[in-house]
């Protein structure tokens, strides 16, 4: 007991390295092949390979754009007019927003190095 006590970490993870070293031997591969394949089966990946061929399959005609109906759509975005951001000192309680001044300062000098007469 007096062993456990000591090198109780040691054991905690011993006992998690054994559990993951079962669980992983134990545990059935769900993977037995691969998961994409163009060839014929009923592996899980063939809707994807389908769906992948029917896509290759179209084809945009650029003609669309040179039509009257797509001609005569307008734009009715709105400019975002850039705006200032945050504060100098958000930090500071809300209607504050007082310049550095020689009174502010006053930390930084105490940090600063000494002058040597």
């Amino acid at each position: 007991m007096n062993f456990l006590a000591q090198h109780k970490l040691f054991v905690i993870l011993g006992s998690i390295a054994l559990a993951v070293g079962v669980w992983y031997t134990l545990a059935p591969s769900s993977a037995t092949g691969p998961v994409l394949s163009s060839e014929g089966g009923d592996g899980p990946g063939r809707d994807v390979v389908e769906t992948l061929r029917q896509l290759d399959a179209v084809k945009l005609d650029a003609a669309i754009f040179s039509e009257p109906a797509f001609t005569i759509l307008k734009d009715f975005s709105t400019q975002i007019i850039p705006e200032p951001v945050g504060r100098p000192n958000p930090f500071a309680p809300l209607g504050q927003n007082i310049p550095a001044n020689a009174s502010s300062t006053h930390a930084a000098q105490i940090f600063a190095p000494s002058k040597k007469p």
